[in-house]
């Protein structure tokens, strides 16, 4: 039974499913020892790989993030939806999988840090969900003490049933061999990634480059599948029985409201759940690129999402024409979300790492400036006049805001990590990531005069 604290009560936006029954598809939950070896790599490796065959693959991300999902749709083919117990919600996690069981052949949910790291955990949701799991090592400086480290992993906890295990980075096939013989008989062995700088995915400080910014991620993505397909285990996983959950029809409260919302490689971190309640909600959504020099189209409402600001200083700050649309915007009190990269364009002023500045939109008064540390990291819940939002902060910016706060974020393990929310009329400004259907009409009424 879910704790107080993953139950949620709010409606979600899961289209409804052809079969209201539970649907059996065979799935993994594909997580490590530690962050950093490799689980990325591997789970698009395995989508792609059996997509090549024909199999309608459905992959998930444990966890607040959008870089990664970004790999894994290009992939598999399809929107990489988030799956967090306390963020998301465990009905809005159980009717996401039961859809997509109910028409895929494999479901493929990536972990996030180690299996057992962060409340809640990887393996809290492959427990609460029955999901086999797959442990991913980085085999690259280790021989029989792979099987070793693959033990502990499956009889740490009771209830997370560890099913195999996949070796990256591996110097050869015979490396490939002893690894695979350390393993004990009750553990699989999957298959293994050669360590290889041509499979790389390439990284930033907020992790992974975007796929829409590497013009070769299909070649990177296809080669991915070929090295897998050399030590793969053929056999699909096998099948977990999703079980459909309860949700509310989302109400029309956006019908008729044009949202125009900045996506480019500058302001890109969308949650693919938020876009489908806002057209749920009736809302027709208009995207433009500040980066390419668009104006903000005709609409009701904007919606600058996080992303890169401080690599487009130039171009951002170019866009005299947005600043000046965005600023009649405001004044005429039209609603506005500017969450993260969206509130850093939003100041006056940006400061990137290597000292370079540019004029932002000057919507709300105020500079910041990219530091070499992580400034911030963190589920978050906030509790707005519109009632409470849950979502994620991770940033490197620093920022001076000349305006009283609203209300401050909390972290649901007591972390450090606490952002401040702004209001400037009908605009809204904050690090944190908002998930919308954590609370759809706490979310809607953001857009709303």
């Amino acid at each position: 039974m879910a704790t107080a604290a993953t139950t949620r009560a709010f409606a979600v936006p899961i289209p409804d499913s052809p079969f209201p029954i539970p649907v059996d598809c065979p799935a993994l939950l594909i997580s490590a020892p530690a962050s950093g070896q490799g689980k990325t790599s591997v789970t698009a490796a395995i989508a792609r790989w059996h997509g090549r065959q024909g199999r309608r693959v459905r992959v998930f991300k444990t966890g607040p993030d959008f870089l990664d999902p970004m790999v894994l749709e290009r992939a598999s083919g399809h929107p990489v939806q988030q799956l967090d117990l306390w963020m998301c919600g465990e009905a809005d996690v159980r009717a996401r999988l039961h859809a997509a069981a109910s028409e895929a052949d494999l479901i493929l949910i990536e972990g996030v840090m180690g299996l057992f790291d962060g409340t809640p955990s990887s393996a809290d949701l492959a427990e609460r969900l029955g999901v086999p799991v797959l442990a991913v090592i980085d085999g690259s400086a280790m021989a029989q003490t792979f099987g070793a480290l693959a033990t502990g992993l499956a009889r740490y906890r009771d209830g997370v049933r560890v099913y195999g295990v996949a070796a990256n980075r591996i110097g050869s096939a015979y490396h490939a061999q002893l690894l695979r013989e350390s393993l004990p008989a009750d553990l699989r062995w999957l298959g293994a990634l050669p360590r290889d700088p041509a499979l790389a995915l390439p990284e930033r400080h907020l992790g992974l480059v975007a796929a829409g910014e590497l013009g070769d991620i299909d070649a990177r993505l296809d080669a991915l599948a070929d090295a897998w397909a050399e030590h793969a285990d053929i056999e699909l996983p096998p099948p977990v029985t999703f079980a459909p959950a309860a949700t509310a029809a989302v109400e029309r409260a956006l019908a008729g409201r044009r949202i125009a919302i900045a996506r480019d490689a500058a302001m890109c971190f969308l949650y693919p759940a938020n876009l489908d309640l806002l057209r749920a909600a009736g809302a027709e959504l208009a995207f433009f690129s500040p980066i390419a020099g668009d104006g903000l189209p005709e609409c009701d409402a904007v919606w600058l999402p996080g992303g890169y600001p401080e690599l487009h200083l130039a171009a951002l700050s170019a866009n005299r024409g947005l600043r000046d649309a965005l600023h009649a915007h405001v004044d005429a009190g039209k609603p506005v979300l500017a969450e993260c990269g969206g509130l850093l364009y939003a100041l006056d002023s940006l400061q990137d790492r290597d000292g370079a500045s540019a004029a932002m939109a000057g919507l709300l008064r105020g500079s910041a400036t990219i530091q070499p540390r992580l400034a911030a990291l963190g589920l978050q819940a906030v509790t707005l006049a519109e009632g409470e939002l849950r979502g994620h902060t991770f940033h490197y910016a620093r920022a001076e805001i000349q305006a009283e706060a609203i209300a401050d974020s909390s972290n649901p393990n007591g972390g450090p990590s606490r952002e401040a929310v702004y209001r400037r009329q009908r605009l809204t400004a904050s690090f944190v990531h908002f998930y919308f259907p954590s609370n759809p009409a706490a979310a809607l009424s953001l857009f709303l005069p």
